[in-house]
């Protein structure tokens, strides 16, 4: 009896996958995933709406204004182009709408922290060039969740805290006679941030520490920090570890 040559194929005769039609590592998965510059904006935007209603209506005011003030400006000057005026208009109108937004913005994510644990050192570290700030605290007290940031620039040593004034005051003493006994003649400056009399919000502290008198060189601000690096941390708080569940080696502290 003649074969059915209808035979079900082999293993052999099975299309060959493709090198380049295997499925795409996890790196690739991730870089896909990775949101756009446009939805980027539009999440900003959202979070910002949350805390500003009124970022919209600021946002087309501006972008119609321009265009109105370009129109306006190019029927008045030859060849009295309303369409020059659009061509003007509408890009520096997108350009004002989008800086509004990046203020209002900004304000919206100081709104969203202030008050919080760990806000001030958030701020710290939105810092321009020229200052340098250590992500760990240089003093903190577990027990209130009192906090004192340091950072170091041209205007010489800054301490940031956080807390109610009457009882932030011992730990920024402390920090102060500690910073004292090794550079005595480096001015020390504490801002205090809150919403008390008296102290900085979070939204307007890298403004206020900008602001400063420079008394340093960037070869003595680099000393300075070097100087204070080799001291070491007077509380043990490895990085990484919230500072705030961090508890004093009391084995260190009696010497043992």
């Amino acid at each position: 009896m003649a074969k059915s040559t209808d035979s079900a194929p082999s293993a052999s005769d099975k299309p060959k996958r493709s090198l380049f039609s295997r499925a795409p590592k996890d790196g690739a998965k991730k870089k896909d995933k990775k949101p756009g510059r446009l939805k980027q904006m539009v999440d900003i935007f959202k979070m910002t709406r949350r805390h500003d209603p009124m970022v919209t209506w600021i946002m087309l005011g501006a972008f119609f204004g321009l265009i109105l003030v370009s129109l306006l400006v190019s029927l008045l000057i030859p060849p009295h182009s309303w369409i020059n005026g659009l061509l003007i208009g509408i890009p520096l109108g997108l350009l004002a709408a989008l800086l509004l937004m990046s203020r209002r913005a900004e304000r919206a994510a100081y709104a969203q922290i202030e008050g919080k644990p760990g806000a001030a050192g958030a701020a710290l570290s939105s810092l321009k060039k020229g200052w340098i700030v250590e992500e760990q605290p240089a003093a903190v007290n577990p027990r209130t969740q009192d906090v004192v940031f340091r950072a170091i620039g041209k205007a010489g040593i800054v301490l940031v805290t956080e807390g109610p004034s009457t009882r932030i005051k011992g730990l920024v003493d402390a920090e102060r006679r500690r910073l004292g006994r090794i550079l005595p003649n480096v001015a020390i400056t504490v801002i205090e941030t809150g919403k008390d009399e008296g102290q900085v919000p979070i939204a307007k502290l890298t403004k206020k520490m900008n602001k400063l008198k420079g008394e340093l060189t960037k070869v003595e601000v680099a000393a300075v920090n070097k100087r204070i690096s080799s001291m070491g941390n007077k509380l043990p708080i490895p990085k990484g570890i919230d500072p705030y569940k961090a508890r004093p080696d009391r084995k260190a502290a009696r010497g043992r």
